[in-house]
């Protein structure tokens, strides 16, 4: 009884393990100036953006539970001169399909390869989740600046510390091992953590960014902050700026 109950909570984890970590938004919470759609294999992908001419473009890509066009004011703040292209995964508020992390940075090389297309100087950011994103992405393509807020080494480590007693590591499919895409990340990073990550051990923000070469990063801390109030800290927008 007591190994099938086991089981029976393997198997559970393992054909809804994606419900525990994407948790979609069904609508937009604010109107982005302009809106439009970017064709990926098997689903339509909702793109909030303000265009801009110019070489200068800003890819953003947000947390979990993050309506990424709530971001629009502030990255608009802190990049005035930059195009700004915010991905709405798939499944999340007004995009069709079913995430996962491989359709998740094949839809932001995606978005990347359109934008090149227009703009020759593009940054990169990525929130807690999209940090893993991020990087994947900046280890493929030409990325000016990356910034990473609230990331994390490995979502393999962070599930595995939170459930010792199952097999997670045969278990997990969206396993976001950022460590195994620092090496090919040419672009300055920066990571902007919060002093009281509720979510994020701080031991895995280091971690990550003990990857990079050191005169390729710099750490910013927001006091006070936590992991999903790390946007309302003072000095965030100030933080985000530096990848102007």
């Amino acid at each position: 009884m007591v190994l099938a109950g086991y089981l029976g909570i393997c198997a559970l984890l393992f054909f809804k393990q994606r419900s525990l970590i994407y948790f979609p938004p069904q609508r937009a919470a604010l109107q982005a100036p302009q809106v439009t759609t970017l064709a990926a294999p098997d689903a339509l992908l909702k793109v909030s953006q303000r265009a801009m001419p110019g070489p200068k473009a800003l890819i953003y890509l947000g947390g979990n539970a993050e309506d990424v066009s709530a971001s629009l004011p502030q990255l608009a703040q802190a990049f005035p001169d930059r195009a700004l292209y915010l991905l709405h995964y798939r499944g999340y508020a007004g995009s069709s399909g079913t995430p996962s992390e491989k359709a998740l940075v094949g839809d932001a090389l995606a978005l990347y390869d359109r934008t090149a297309t227009e703009h020759q100087d593009i940054a990169l950011v990525g929130r807690s989740l999209g940090s893993g994103v991020a990087i994947q992405v900046a280890s493929l393509r030409p990325v000016s600046k990356l910034v990473l807020i609230t990331p994390y080494d490995s979502l393999l480590e962070l599930a595995a510390a939170q459930f010792p007693w199952l097999p997670v590591r045969w278990l997990l499919q969206d396993k976001y091992e950022s460590w195994r895409y620092v090496p090919k990340v040419q672009a300055p990073t920066l990571i902007i953590a919060a002093q009281d990550d509720e979510v994020i051990p701080p031991a895995s923000t280091r971690r990550l960014a003990g990857r990079f070469a050191q005169d390729r990063v710099a750490v910013r801390m927001i006091e006070g902050a936590g992991h999903n109030t790390i946007s309302d800290g003072a000095g965030y927008v100030e933080a985000l700026a530096w990848a102007r």
